[in-house]
């Protein structure tokens, strides 16, 4: 097999107390980080978030094909209609639709820390919503037929980095889960290899967001690492 074309890695080298301090900085930074539920209908400029997605867009992902696509939606009526959907779809989750709950109790319980429900007004509120889709197959070259590799994984981290960079802009964010998602693929014109991942709901908080106690909670680095 040929060699693949290369170019030199480039990537800045810091002192230790410098690599040490920045460190730092960022996690500090990113603690600050909270889930929103009640956000203003703030205008947030575009350019944001296509540097975001750019971001995102830099993330390692399998084979390097990069199956991502990120469906921005700030049309009021679609907006309104992906509320509608998402709200029927999580009456059922929760048994808000008189029937039985989708979710387990134990499942329910959990959410109960948080004092989430059926009612989803961010959806509309907000700015921007950011429909993540997870594409199956496509490649770069996005033709639908290319098979992909570590999908989920790939997603994940480039989600992860566009959450981060919009933190880092001074916005709040919101990954909302409706399941299932199907109908987001109709709401954003988009091809049926791709699945919907999440959407991430975008803007400034509003004047009255409070965040659950529970939500401060986090594992301490003992827990959550181990040193081999």
């Amino acid at each position: 097999m040929k060699p693949p074309e290369t170019v030199p890695y480039s990537l800045p080298r810091l002192p230790d107390e410098d690599a040490i301090r920045a460190a730092r900085a960022l996690r500090d930074r990113l603690r600050q980080r909270r889930s929103c539920r009640h956000f203003s209908d703030e205008p947030v400029p575009r350019a944001v978030i296509e540097a975001a997605i750019e971001a995102a867009g830099s993330a390692p992902s399998g084979a390097n094909h990069q199956p991502w696509h990120f469906a921005v939606v700030a049309s009021p009526a679609r907006k309104r209609a992906i509320r509608r959907a998402a709200e029927a779809e999580e009456r059922r989750f929760y048994g808000e639709d008189g029937g039985d709950p989708r979710a387990s109790a134990e499942w329910l319980a959990a959410l109960g820390e948080l004092g989430t429900d059926a009612d989803k007004p961010f959806l509309e509120t907000a700015p921007f919503l950011i429909v993540v889709f997870a594409q199956r197959k496509g490649g770069i070259e996005e033709d639908g037929r290319t098979q992909n590799y570590y999908v989920n994984e790939s997603v994940g981290i480039a989600c992860g980095m566009l959450i981060a960079t919009l933190h880092e802009a001074g916005l709040a964010t919101l990954t909302h889960t409706p399941s299932p998602m199907g109908f987001l693929r109709e709401a954003c014109g988009r091809p049926e290899w791709e699945k919907p991942a999440m959407i991430v709901v975008v803007g400034h908080p509003g004047a009255s967001a409070t965040v659950p106690a529970h939500a401060l909670r986090k594992k301490p680095l003992e827990q959550m690492s181990s040193w081999l």
